[in-house]
């Protein structure tokens, strides 16, 4: 059961004043309890590398104040680590500017209400190995950049972000998990400039323009090396276009349920490889915007050849999927790299549980 909202978390009026406090531990590859914060903001950043010695500005369990004096010193030699953050209680996070994930870091909410919202989201640019599970994130508004802290011992000048919910940047092994999105000012999710090995799977998303897009440019080719997979999400009220729109590279679409869109499901321009299996399409009401594809900044005798099938779909209410390009049969990897696909008719209980999980300690989610 997927929680309804952001509503029930309890919020306090309490800065997480200093990033060092949470990029130290993860050097150290411990584990971190959050406690009833909601604004990450460095409060006095600084252009120096050393750890600040301002207060944090934050309060545990007891409501009493944290200050530099109350975290370890951190050995300059202290490699990165692998982090595991989990989350206590309910709460609501705004984040006033981007926040930067770094390599082998696990965000997982599970057991607990957690909501990004009403600020900046977050960036994952140039690193590996990165699962994002059962947040809520939604209202995501683009950061005004300047001065923030991307890794333990540096702190680096940062354009505006775009508002994008989860922004995804040169980066591999990526897992977006049972996750309730909407409303964000860019996209939901991106995925650019050489990113691959990503996974989108459980997710919910509702009330937005651009759901996703995977490539931001025609004129990038790195960006054929790109993988992802879009798997038993629910693409749901108020969605427009984008789920996903694809450059470039292989894009494998299966078990999803798209019971809303405006104008088109699944989009894109210069050449992606698209296979969509097993997914249900219910087109809107338009007669206009019955067809799941559009392709863009191609003539027909160009998009003909691109490679997009479609294989055990149902689709309803008029929907239709226009496929191209011969029989998907060069695959770039082994049949233990893909999800096997169920038929569309499965589609509905396969998706049942799809966004954040009611999930509480001890018991299966």
């Amino acid at each position: 059961m997927a929680f309804s909202s952001c509503t029930n978390a309890p919020s306090l009026n309490v800065l997480f004043g200093e990033r060092s406090w949470w990029i130290f531990t993860s050097k150290k590859g411990r584990s971190i309890v959050l406690l009833n914060f909601i604004n990450t903001v460095d409060e006095s950043s600084s252009s120096s590398n050393s750890l600040s010695t301002a207060p944090l500005d934050m309060l545990d369990e007891t409501d009493n104040p944290l200050t530099a004096s109350d975290v370890p010193d951190v050995p300059e030699s202290s490699q990165d680590g692998p982090l595991w953050i989990i989350f206590e209680r309910n709460m609501i996070i705004r984040l006033h500017e981007e926040l930067i994930m770094t390599s082998n870091k696990t965000i997982d909410a599970r057991g607990a209400n957690v909501c990004i919202v009403y600020g900046a989201g977050i960036t994952i640019q140039f690193v590996q190995n990165v699962i994002i599970h059962n947040i809520h994130i939604h209202n995501i508004y683009a950061g005004s950049g300047g001065l923030i802290r991307d890794a333990m011992n540096h702190v680096g000048i940062r354009t505006p972000s775009d508002g994008d919910g989860i922004s995804i940047f040169g980066s591999s092994n990526i897992w977006i998990d049972h996750v309730s999105m909407s409303q964000c000012q860019d996209g939901l999710i991106d995925a650019i400039m050489g990113s691959t090995a990503i996974t989108i799977s459980n997710c919910h998303f509702t009330n937005h323009n651009e759901v996703m897009l995977f490539g931001a440019s025609n004129s990038f080719s790195g960006d054929e090396i790109m993988q992802i997979t879009v798997a038993f999400n629910h693409f749901g009220r108020g969605l427009v276009q984008r789920m996903p729109r694809c450059r470039w590279g292989f894009v494998h679409v299966i078990n999803n349920d798209y019971t809303h869109w405006l104008m088109y499901a699944i989009g894109g321009s210069s050449h992606p490889t698209i296979i969509s299996q097993g997914n249900r399409f219910i087109a809107p009401p338009n007669l206009a915007a019955k067809e799941v594809t559009k392709r863009d900044y191609a003539s027909e005798s160009e998009w003909s050849n691109w490679t997009w099938r479609s294989d055990g779909d149902l689709m309803m209410n008029g929907a239709f999927f226009v496929q191209s390009g011969t029989e998907f049969n060069k695959k770039p990897f082994s049949r233990l790299d893909v999800i096997k696909s169920r038929p569309g008719t499965y589609v509905k209980r396969l998706t049942r549980f799809s966004g954040t999980l009611s999930c509480k300690p001890g018991l299966p989610c």
